[in-house]
């Protein structure tokens, strides 16, 4: 794998020099990770998105505000939208806009539907009208599909029926991209793409009802980790491995359309563990006696097992996880420490890329 990283590094540093590129949900977890990877890559960017949903956040405590174009706006204002896209002219858009949380869709279902819904046909829509645009890719999730809690990895051609609000959205939020790339895009004009990924970790989540930063915030204060539900297997990856797959597709589409479609991208089978398995692991990285506690609480549903089939991308592209869950979670805890401590986290994140596009394998 050390030959493809490299060779690919080298590919999208040639591709992403000088291209205009706006992501959605800028903002947030993934796309402050996904504007600096970018940025390094040499692409001029813009991001389109909320007030950082957390506080604090990852967009302000690594300064990525002061290193790309921010337009503040809410995806369900098409106006507005439209007027960032005649400003910004993007060549290439990946739409991370959503809300992400299971829980959070419980509590206000129509907010969830009006911005995995209506703001996927906005950003679609902005798109359409705006002919400089020659790649587009909607990241969705894998609770896309319609979960049996089968033991084996879900394909991209398996039926779509997310359970829950949120994971049912983003269902819809795929309906609504493949209808456009048919409807509207038939010419050529623009490649179309979405991308289902698996649960991400990293440094810089503050969010709420997500397990690692749950266990940050516990170890931090001193606390026992409570964990709600420790049998649930994910597929848990490094948040740098699904945005290394978004650029990769967004790139290989814009050559060549024939790239064009759906693609799942999570870790292999030996990396998709129960949620109390992944907690043992950020307690041996983090040390200092972390300890967890299960406290089934019997909330809303949500699925007990996931997995994803990835055998598309790495057949198309190549590809492969780069990390395993265990060097994931320490990526983690080396990053979280470290921002504890007060570093300069523009300069952690860097040397985290670095590393991640410099590995051997």
């Amino acid at each position: 794998m050390s030959e493809w990283i490299t060779e690919t590094h080298k590919e999208l540093e040639e591709f992403y020099k000088g291209k205009r590129v706006l992501i959605t949900g800028h903002t947030g977890f993934k796309g402050s990770w996904l504007c600096r990877m970018l940025k390094l890559l040499g692409a001029k960017v813009s991001g389109y998105g909320l007030e950082s949903p957390t506080d604090p956040g990852l967009f302000e405590v690594a300064g990525i505000g002061d290193i790309v174009d921010s337009f503040i706006g809410d995806v369900r204002d098409l106006t507005h939208m439209r007027k960032v896209f005649d400003c910004v002219r993007p060549q290439i858009v990946f739409h991370l806009a959503a809300q992400p949380i299971v829980r959070d869709s419980y509590k206000n279902p129509v907010y969830t539907y009006e911005t995995n819904v209506m703001g996927t046909v906005h950003v679609l829509e902005c798109v359409r009208q705006t002919d400089s645009v020659k790649s587009f890719l909607n990241v969705t999730t894998d609770k896309v599909y319609e979960n049996k809690e089968w033991e084996y990895g879900y394909r991209e051609c398996d039926p779509l029926d997310g359970y829950d609000p949120y994971s049912n959205s983003k269902s819809c939020s795929e309906l609504v991209t493949h209808s456009y790339a048919k409807s509207f895009f038939g010419d050529k004009r623009s490649a179309i793409s979405t991308s289902r990924a698996g649960n991400v970790i990293g440094g810089g989540d503050f969010a709420n009802d997500r397990i690692i930063p749950d266990c940050v915030r516990a170890v931090s204060a001193g606390r026992e980790i409570v964990v709600r539900n420790p049998y649930s297997t994910r597929p848990y990856q490094h948040v740098m491995e699904p945005l290394l797959v978004y650029m990769v597709i967004a790139m290989k589409q814009w050559k060549d359309d024939k790239y064009q479609g759906c693609y799942n991208v999570g870790p292999d089978d030996e990396n998709c563990v129960a949620t109390g398995q992944l907690v043992d692991l950020f307690c041996q990285a983090w040390g200092e006696d972390a300890t967890w506690v299960n406290r089934y609480d019997g909330g809303p549903h949500e699925a007990n097992f996931l997995k994803l089939d990835c055998s598309r991308i790495k057949s198309v592209f190549g590809w492969h996880p780069l990390m395993g869950v265990k060097e994931a979670v320490e990526k983690t805890v080396e990053w979280t420490k470290a921002y504890l401590n007060g570093e300069d986290m523009l300069k952690v994140m860097d040397r985290q890329i670095e590393e991640f596009f410099g590995r051997q394998q």
